[in-house]
């Protein structure tokens, strides 16, 4: 499969959700549940990303975290192309392996 006619992109959420009193506790768990089943990598503390093939498959996950948005605190997202992500600078630290993706060595075709 040619990867280069698919424009790749990353899914960048960022929240913000109290964890007082114990209800608002429970939907953190639960979002940050939802991310994670859904393919969501922590990158930083309340920073989640996630590789989408193309922006309809983007357009789907942004769908899913509508329905599954807490009623209170602050969600955001943020769509860049894979290669605005690859531009990112690290300043401090090291990226973790999971955050980078090399489709020649980890593309699985089944047949």
């Amino acid at each position: 499969m040619n990867w280069s006619k698919y424009k790749q992109m990353r899914l960048i959420v960022m929240f913000d959700i109290p964890v007082e009193p114990s209800e608002s506790q429970k939907a953190y768990t639960k979002f940050r549940s939802f991310l994670l089943k859904d393919g969501f990598i922590m990158m930083q503390y309340s920073i989640y990303i996630r590789f989408c093939h193309n922006e309809p498959d983007c357009e789907k996950h942004i769908m899913r975290i509508k329905n599954h948005c807490p009623e209170f605190g602050n969600i955001r997202l943020l769509k860049i192309t894979e290669k605005q992500y690859e531009n990112m600078l690290l300043l401090y630290g090291k990226k973790q392996c999971n955050e980078e993706l090399d489709f020649d060595k980890n593309l699985i075709i089944i047949e």
